[in-house]
């Protein structure tokens, strides 16, 4: 069976970036009918911040993709937080340093600082590692009595590589990577404090929880390497890698950030977190949060880009994850969002919080008429509340758009409308009869439209006009003419 993990660490929100990745693991695992893991990556305890494992599992949740192993779902593999499964990191450790395939190391901070400074003045990039080990204090230039007595203090495990071999392996979208050991360094395995570094871990924890594909961000494939040489030292079989694309800025080099959304105006995270506004608060539907992101860094081989989660599913594959990085584009995502808004019946549309706030004051049969009428409008659920403002009270008449309507005398279709409406003649039948009234008139259609759109609207936008008479009513519709008429004659006074 396909198992396969998203374990991103608590140190904050879930980045757009890292749902992303937990989109590919949980398509994945879907479409091969498997297993989808959240495993929480918190060795780094320093770096720990309060609420962010939580709002992890309800981004997930929110999107639809619910783990089947986790934390808070439970497992045969568990713990399923790396702090909860020390005991078991140190069980592996003393596996490779009984082997000989890694070391410890007691060099001290600033004397690793002097070397890196010392690499660098030459023109190097410091690298602890074959060619120089031997130079530092370590379990390879110490007696056993020498480690037992420095154990006492503060140390590091090292994974021990060895020079002259070639580390080759095959990732399921970058094809083959190869790199000589003598271009690899000694990796940390354990840190002074006990607890594994991220290439330890996430190596047992992926053979222990029967990984069968490691599906991560390409910033990881440096690490590839490391990675394959401690499933050898164990002598395991390394899971399938597919290393995927980075969600690039807008515009510009480098990888989407916080700073970009904030400068550009966008979210970058997925939900609220504290006072950074998410997609869901923003107005956009999981489903299209979930369909743009599919979108970034795989094709579906088609011209299709409006799909379902479980269309989703069905349609993933490997060959379709591309190796270059994927451009953010928010007027994209707004887009993908205003199209599965389309989708949505207005019964449906109802059942949100943002049209149950915007409409509370309306009837049930008005709720359904003004959704019909502003739905095709909308491109997050926060629009509703602009869109639903004309039906309360009319936008501040448009002056420019205004001042060109003066010139084909508005006051005369209005004060037709007045006696029109005022007769009685039911809503849908008024347009028939206006436009009968301005051909007599030599009146052209767009000035009957125009001046009834800015009496009942005051500006030139917006839904269908008669549409909006239906909802306002007559005597609504009535008032607001009259305003018009007052505020032109004053207009033309003035």
């Amino acid at each position: 069976m396909e198992r396969v993990r998203f374990a991103p660490s608590p140190t904050g929100p879930l980045h757009i970036g890292g749902l992303r990745t937990a989109l590919f693991n949980y398509l994945y695992a879907r479409k091969h009918y498997g297993v989808f893991i959240l495993r929480v990556e918190d060795t780094d305890q320093n770096r720990y911040v309060e609420g962010s494992e939580r709002y992890i599992q309800e981004a997930l949740e929110w999107c639809g993709m619910v783990p089947d192993e986790g934390p808070y779902n439970g497992g045969e593999f568990g713990p399923y937080r790396q702090s909860e499964r020390k005991s078991i990191y140190l069980e592996y450790i003393r596996v490779l340093l009984e082997n000989e395939k890694a070391y410890y190391a007691f060099d001290s901070t600033e004397e690793l600082s002097t070397a890196r400074t010392e690499a660098e003045q030459k023109g190097h990039a410091f690298r602890y590692g074959a060619h120089n080990r031997l130079q530092f204090v370590n379990g390879l230039t110490l007696s056993n009595e020498e480690i037992e007595e420095r154990k006492k203090g503060d140390y590091v495990i090292r994974l021990k590589v060895d020079p002259g071999a070639m580390v080759s392996v095959f990732d399921e979208v970058r094809g083959t990577v190869a790199v000589a050991t003598e271009e690899l360094d000694d990796k940390v395995l354990m840190k002074s404090d006990g607890m594994p570094t991220y290439h330890f871990a996430n190596v047992v924890d992926d053979h222990l929880m029967q990984i069968s594909c490691v599906i991560r961000g390409e910033e990881w494939l440096p690490s590839l390497p490391h990675h394959q040489l401690l499933y050898d030292a164990f002598q395991w079989q390394s899971p399938k890698f597919m290393h995927l694309p980075l969600i690039l800025k807008p515009s510009g080099k480098g990888k989407l950030s916080k700073r970009d959304g904030e400068k550009e105006g966008f979210p970058v995270f997925p939900l609220q977190w504290k006072e950074s506004i998410g997609y869901k608060e923003k107005g956009f539907l999981p489903e299209s949060m979930v369909n743009y992101l599919a979108l970034l860094g795989w094709n579906s081989g088609t011209e299709d880009e409006l799909f379902s989660l479980a269309e989703l599913e069905k349609r993933f594959s490997v060959s379709g994850v591309q190796k270059g990085g994927a451009r953010f584009d928010y007027e994209k995502a707004r887009w993908i969002n205003h199209q599965h808004l389309q989708k949505k019946s207005s019964e449906d549309l109802l059942q949100f919080d943002e049209f149950q706030t915007a409409l509370k004051d309306f009837t049930s049969a008005q709720q359904l008429m003004i959704v019909a009428l502003i739905k095709e409008r909308l491109y997050t659920l926060d629009d509703v509340y602009e869109e639903v403002r004309l039906f309360i009270s009319p936008y501040p008449f448009d002056d420019k758009a205004l001042e060109k309507i003066l010139l084909k005398n508005p006051l005369l279709v209005l004060e037709e409308a007045q006696k029109v409406i005022a007769s009685g003649v039911p809503a849908e039948a008024l347009k028939e009869v206006l436009l009968e009234w301005a051909t007599k008139q030599s009146l052209g259609v767009g000035v009957v439209m125009q001046s009834l759109r800015i009496a009942l609207v005051g500006k030139l936008s917006g839904p269908d006009l008669f549409a909006i008479i239906t909802v306002l009513g007559n005597s609504v519709s009535l008032r607001r003419i009259e305003n018009a008429i007052t505020y032109i004659n004053l207009k033309q006074k003035s």
